[in-house]
């Protein structure tokens, strides 16, 4: 190894202002700091300070400020994707956009050996102008990469079309995975939509796929081999695996009254449904999603009811983390006539923030529903947690097929056409990962232990970094 190679890096990374997007590159941004690199994260003011928490070396990544230009129809004080509704997303990417002079000074005064980002697709030719090399780095798992790849299907970067989408590209390593029809018309219409200026989300990324130095993804080749080696071939460019990037659990402490609540009950028996920050179901979806989670533990009461003769309330308690339904005043008006009498102190239904990593790792909590998100579900795969599948949109999709139909590590919840859920799959979903006697749980079960075994063990996360890190020192030259 060279001199050079033993010099830190130092690393500026420009994520997408999307909580999930910001998070992802922080616990990268750890596992790097970690051995010693020194990063510049730049972020918007507000944002800063909700992030400090997850700073885990602040001595070494340090947190550069940048103000979003003013845009029409953007609220001032607007930073992330959580300050605005779903379709004024859009105009954070503009207000992203109109930072260029503010990135490009950073480039030409911070002595940068890389720049990571994601959708803002001109990031390489700023970089190149200043010797800086650029890593497209992708929060969402290779799978959807590799399915969504324009070049595999010999389409132009604006041609994916709902026709296109239904099934995957030729060559695919897993042609059981696909979207169903209501999924590829969201894909498409999504494709469709102008995302910031005149050019789509999908787009931005296959111009960054094409324009950047090298990518980078947090994954193995334990988990993902024949997706790598299929974006390898199609896009001809260095792929870099940064690992599982599990994040350490944060040092804060579960609040008193949800750790009083969860000790209340025996080991691995309560549900837990998390759909993420940005998810709002309608209202008649939102209802057959808690009724389903109510089903559970009523059928888990009627079971002891029959087997043990007498009455003990010892079945599926549940925690829902879930956004108040479009159209919702309160949570109350949400909820179904009756929920709240029938399921006292055996569920809540929380409509904020929670600590989600702590939750997961409680003793008490046994099942993870999930919208797929790749964060959430590396969260999942290496706790004790069986998972459940409830994707809601984009990469989630193709995350669910690949763990429930691939790796067999989760079952997803069945849909009627149109991708509406019912409460009866909600409550099936559920008792086929928990319950024994179904040789599909069972292998679900198995699966899912043995992947969480490999996720854990000593040296895979650090193994990875470091080959992750001297990829970059290879690509630095």
């Amino acid at each position: 190894m060279s001199e050079n190679n033993h010099k830190p890096l130092h690393i500026a990374m420009f994520p997408w202002f999307a909580f999930g997007h910001i998070t992802s590159f922080l616990h990268l941004a750890n596992k790097l700091a970690d051995q010693g690199h020194r990063i510049s994260f730049i972020l918007p003011p507000k944002t800063q300070a909700q992030m400090l928490s997850y700073n885990h070396h602040p001595h070494l990544i340090s947190f550069i400020p940048i103000t979003l230009p003013p845009v029409d129809g953007l609220p001032t004080w607007a930073e992330t994707t959580a300050d605005v509704p779903a379709t004024s997303r859009p105009l954070i990417m503009t207000a992203m956009d109109r930072t260029q002079d503010m990135i490009e000074s950073l480039l030409s005064s911070l002595n940068l050996d890389f720049i990571f980002f994601d959708f803002t697709e001109w990031i390489p030719g700023l970089a190149r102008k200043y010797r800086v090399k650029s890593v497209f780095y992708a929060t969402v798992y290779v799978v959807t990469v590799a399915y969504l790849t324009p070049q595999a299907r010999n389409l132009p970067v604006n041609g994916l079309m709902e026709e296109n989408l239904a099934g995957p590209p030729p060559g695919f390593p897993c042609p059981s995975i696909g979207l169903r029809a209501h999924e590829a018309q969201y894909m498409a219409n999504a494709s469709g939509v102008k995302f910031g200026g005149e050019i789509s989300l999908l787009e931005r990324a296959a111009i960054a796929f094409r324009e950047c130095d090298a990518m980078g993804i947090k994954s193995c080749r334990e988990m993902e081999g024949p997706y790598c080696d299929y974006v390898i071939e199609h896009y001809g460019k260095p792929l870099l695996l940064a690992g599982p990037v599990v994040p350490k659990l944060p040092d804060s402490k579960l609040d008193e009254q949800l750790e009083a609540w969860l000790k209340s009950f025996s080991e691995g028996c309560i549900v837990y449904c998390a759909l993420g920050s940005e998810c709002f179901l309608k209202k008649d979806q939102f209802q057959e999603l808690v009724l389903g989670l109510e089903l559970t533990v009523r059928h888990s009461e009627f079971l002891q009811i029959l087997i043990l003769g007498y009455m003990r309330t010892i079945g599926m308690p549940f925690l829902a983390a879930l956004k108040l339904p479009i159209d919702c005043p309160t949570m109350e008006s949400a909820l179904p006539y009756g929920f709240t009498e029938r399921t006292k102190g055996r569920a809540i239904i929380h409509g904020g923030w929670v600590q989600q990593q702590l939750i997961l790792n409680h003793p008490s909590v046994g099942c993870f529903v999930t919208h797929c998100g790749a964060g959430s579900l590396s969260e999942g795969l290496v706790s004790h947690c069986q998972l459940v599948m409830l994707p809601q949109a984009v990469d989630q999709f193709l995350n669910a097929r690949m763990m429930s139909q691939d790796l067999k590590v989760g079952v997803e919840v069945e849909e009627r056409e149109g991708g509406l859920i019912t409460r009866e799959a909600v409550r099936d979903a559920i008792l086929l990962v928990m319950q024994e006697g179904s040789a599909m749980g069972r292998e679900v079960r198995e699966n899912h232990a043995k992947m969480r075994e490999f996720l854990v063990q000593g040296g895979v996360e650090d193994s990875y970094i470091s080959r992750f890190v001297q990829s970059l020192y290879d690509l630095r030259g």
